[in-house]
């Protein structure tokens, strides 16, 4: 009798944890953003994930096993406190990617800048420039020109992105918690 119970509940506690390994890693995006936090250069950041794997093990386990388990069955995560759980959300509220973004934009690692002023001024109805002042004195222009219902971006009159009128309405507005 004993075997039996034991499969029961060693089946019962798999089916209630194995269901809920997607979710936001609420735990384990806090000890990310302290890493981020502590150290502000990439190797002290990489040597503090190394010091800290141990812990990121820990956090990955706990939010995979317990935190998103409680996240897939009540719609909110018991650390970020948002909701809907992730598997609810349609794909386009979790990642916004602009398609037309200058592939030149998206490689890592980008170089420190220090933006120290930034200006704008519509030069007609359809554009918009910004004038970006960086700490070594140095200047760039980055303007959005709208045509249609797509706006077309520039830095320094070189195109960089395009999107759409509606996409950039959903950037700004705010999120839905």
């Amino acid at each position: 009798m004993k075997n039996p119970l034991i499969s029961l509940t060693l089946a019962a506690l798999l089916t209630s944890q194995l269901t809920g390994c997607m979710g936001q890693m609420g735990l384990s995006a806090m000890l990310t953003k302290g890493n981020l936090s502590a150290v502000d250069n990439r190797y002290g950041r990489a040597g503090l994930f190394v010091l800290l794997s141990p812990v990121y093990g820990l956090t990955a386990t706990a939010d995979l096993f317990i935190f998103n388990s409680i996240e897939f069955w009540t719609g909110t995560n018991p650390i970020t406190k948002r909701s809907p759980a992730v598997v609810d959300m349609p794909v386009e509220a979790i990642f916004k990617v602009n398609s037309h973004l200058n592939k030149e934009l998206t490689t890592a690692p980008l170089p420190e800048v220090k933006l120290t002023n930034a200006t704008m001024e519509a030069t007609d109805e359809e554009t918009l420039v910004m004038t970006l002042t960086f700490d070594d004195g140095s200047q760039q222009q980055m303007s959005g020109h709208k045509r249609g219902e797509q706006v077309d971006f520039y830095l320094d009159n070189e195109f960089i992105a395009r999107v759409s009128v509606d996409e950039l309405a959903s950037y700004s507005s705010p999120a839905k918690a």
